[in-house]
């Protein structure tokens, strides 16, 4: 059986699993807090036929062996963590982060995962939670007959009340960041959760220990370029393209092979 039929289609895996990961992307360009995939791929194994530097004499050797390449396979998917742009949006509770970190979030089970979305808004009891209800930690209870919210770039939130003449502060936002934000787990819904490659969490005050300082009024936006991901998905078609066209030259070689007479 001739080699090229299942390293081309090895090499068509491959283009189907970057395609994928490109039209994730494409796909959250609008997704506040969003971090861009790129997917990495590696050669696999090779079959000796010559071994390069075998003797072939007993003064000479082999400068130049046989190594037939077996194709390739996805080494792995990398969430890219380069900044977004940032929109104003003008909303109080709107929060973008400029520089590293992360906002920290509880879950419903009680552990705590990361995000960089920064829309946030009141529940019932004022608590400030994200989209789906979760709450910011540390757990921050805005009044509810608060005027006006004021969050500064140390993440220090302060409200005004009636009768009041002063801001009162209610808490501080606090940021966590890792040492290797590309080895987080995503959970969906803009969420991150850390693993042994990422590191644990070191929490911090924004603008303090190389965190970033907190943009009221601002949103992070994804981070995905649509003119990238379109030359990224016009390469990944064409090398699945000319991947197939192995596959069907193999096919035609065989076929002749099948066809020759005595």
């Amino acid at each position: 059986m001739i080699r090229a039929l299942w390293t081309a289609a090895s090499g068509m895996q491959a283009q189907q699993l970057n395609i994928d990961v490109v039209a994730n992307n494409l796909a959250n360009v609008n997704t506040s807090g969003f971090k861009k995939s790129r997917a990495d791929f590696q050669d696999l194994m090779y079959q000796n036929l010559k071994t390069t530097g075998a003797p072939s004499t007993n003064s000479t050797q082999i400068t130049s062996g046989i190594q037939i390449g077996l194709g390739s396979k996805a080494a792995g998917v990398t969430k890219v963590f380069t900044p977004g742009a940032v929109n104003q949006s003008g909303a109080e509770l709107d929060l973008a982060i400029e520089g590293d970190g992360f906002f920290q979030i509880q879950m419903p089970d009680g552990s705590t995962a990361y995000s960089r979305a920064g829309a946030f808004k009141k529940d019932s009891t004022g608590r400030m939670v994200n989209s789906d209800g979760y709450p910011l930690l540390p757990e921050i209870a805005i009044p509810n007959n608060a005027t006006k919210v004021t969050v500064g770039n140390d993440g220090t939130v302060s409200v005004m009340q009636p009768g009041q003449n002063t801001p009162a502060s209610v808490g501080t936002i606090q940021l966590a960041n890792f040492s290797n934000p590309a080895g987080l787990s995503s959970l969906g819904r803009s969420l991150y959760q850390p693993t042994d490659s990422s590191g644990s969490a070191a929490t911090g005050t924004p603008g303090h220990n190389g965190l970033g300082t907190l943009g009221q009024g601002f949103m992070e936006m994804s981070n995905v370029s649509v003119m990238e991901e379109m030359v990224n998905m016009i390469t990944s078609q064409r090398a699945y393209e000319i991947n197939s066209k192995a596959v069907q030259a193999a096919d035609e070689m065989l076929q002749q092979a099948n066809n020759l007479k005595r």
